[in-house]
């Protein structure tokens, strides 16, 4: 059993993780909302170095880090939320001892809120570059930056950077795209997850054993969100642009667009929901 800090515990995967988690863990949540659950919580900003000073009767051997802004937001909020305040609860969390951080990045670290994102590489490794022209995917690539800053500072703690695809309610899953012109946030339209999915993603990344380093790993099912193949769908928004191939060859044809393979490898999650199994 260990003592694991939520932060945003009161959100829509924090909750139900919370749950989850608390059968064999010790759990203290963090959040601005009351999560509602009978368990340790501390109102507060993970920013805040007066609000952090509160989970100091607490003890915490693992961070999973679920608070953010999300997509949509001002850079400047991205930014000060995202990067800085990430930053105080590492810093925070580092200083009383805490070696193991689980965190929330996302898929839209690359970039591809904007309709002129074109990868540069399908499928879209862990480590593809940020190229990001709207603020949000930004900040979390810069999020992912600080936690390889630390690293370098202390080369002891273990940092798992989960790029998180677009997570929906397992009773509300959408219906599976099909070919038409390229909206913004394209790729997280086709990038879906199962919230359950994501509980255990992130339960399994934080139960995973003792690794110095950082990790960084997409986070997502082994399929696309589609209902046709998926080179009918990208060849529809990006032409020629990008490398198809990938999706051309026999028993690819609906694979995701990001590659999963280190995060199967690596920490043996495969999401279970998948479409035509929601």
């Amino acid at each position: 059993m260990s003592a694991v800090l939520i932060t945003g515990a009161s959100g829509f995967i924090g909750r139900v993780l919370v749950r989850a988690m608390s059968v064999r863990h010790d759990v203290v949540c963090m959040s601005r909302n009351d999560p509602g659950l009978d368990l340790p919580w501390i109102r507060g900003d993970f920013g805040s170095a007066e609000d952090l000073r509160r989970l100091d009767d607490h003890p915490i051997d693992v961070v999973i880090h679920l608070g953010a802004v999300t997509g949509g937001c001002l850079e400047r909020d991205g930014m000060l939320v995202n990067v800085e305040g990430t930053r105080c609860l590492m810093r925070y969390l580092m200083d009383r001892g805490c070696r193991k951080f689980v965190m929330a990045s996302s898929i839209a670290a690359v970039g591809f809120q904007n309709t002129s994102f074109r990868p540069d590489r399908l499928p879209i490794p862990d480590d593809h570059p940020c190229l990001d022209r709207d603020g949000y995917g930004f900040s979390k690539y810069m999020m992912e930056e600080v936690t390889k800053y630390y690293h370098r500072q202390n080369p002891e703690i273990d940092v798992v950077n989960l790029r998180l695809s677009t997570v929906k309610p397992d009773e509300r899953m959408p219906a599976p795209m099909k070919p038409g012109s390229l909206p913004e946030w394209g790729l997280g339209i086709i990038t879906v997850m199962a919230r359950s999915d994501a509980v255990r993603v992130f339960t399994m990344a934080a139960e995973a054993p003792y690794r110095p380093g950082v990790r960084t790993m997409n986070a997502t099912g082994p399929k696309a969100w589609v209902a046709d193949p998926v080179a009918e769908i990208l060849g529809n928004w990006w032409g020629r642009d990008v490398d198809l191939s990938h999706f051309e060859k026999p028993g690819h044809e609906y694979d995701s667009v990001y590659d999963v393979s280190r995060i199967e490898s690596e920490i043996g999650f495969v999401a279970e929901k998948t479409p035509g199994t929601e």
